[in-house]
């Protein structure tokens, strides 16, 4: 079975800087059927953080000591070059890290809101009525979780395992079809 990659054609219902004073929030917590809050793994906490660079920082000034001692003294500049660099990576990741998604079904509307590491967030107001979830099982790597509503596809938690991908379509597809029911008392 061949799979295809979707492309995100939905277009964005509200844009501007997240925070208190910009976008209104959707709803209240209280209000809401269903409710995800997503982040990028982080594999490294600040406390790893210190430990690694402390390794770096030590390796590379024992470097420097050993090549200048041979007269080298270009090489001790890159060492420190070299810790720069990798502290410079360090500070991008924990930046994108940053970004998140929020998934929220209210009274009347299924809401998806993105959140860049620049504060700045889109969002997109889809009927729960009509939206369909959609996910390849079993869900592999490469596989997407897109929301689908009249031929547009919205891809939601790209930066999820394909274990979480699938955990959240199965979720979020029992909080829809339990939206859709009706209530018998």
């Amino acid at each position: 079975m061949s799979r295809s990659i979707a492309i995100e054609s939905m277009p964005p219902t509200v844009t501007g800087k997240a925070g208190k004073d910009t976008l209104a929030p959707v709803a209240a917590d209280d209000d809401m059927a269903f409710h995800a809050l997503l982040y990028p793994n982080r594999s490294l906490t600040w406390s790893g953080f210190r430990q690694v660079m402390g390794l770096v920082i030590a390796v590379n000034i024992i470097n420097a000591v050993v090549y200048l001692t041979m007269g080298a003294w270009p090489v001790a500049f890159f060492c420190g070059v070299d810790i720069l660099i990798v502290w410079l990576a360090f500070q991008l990741s924990y930046a994108q890290g940053k970004r998140h998604e929020r998934i929220m079904l209210t009274g009347d509307a299924l809401w998806v809101s993105r959140v860049l590491p620049s504060g700045h967030e889109t969002r997109w107001k889809l009927s729960p009525v009509w939206v369909k979830v959609l996910i390849d099982r079993p869900a592999k790597h490469e596989s997407q979780l897109r929301l689908v509503q009249n031929g547009r596809t919205l891809i939601v938690g790209s930066f999820l395992s394909p274990k979480e991908r699938g955990e959240l379509g199965d979720a979020l597809h029992k909080a829809l079809r339990d939206y859709r029911a009706p209530v018998f008392s």
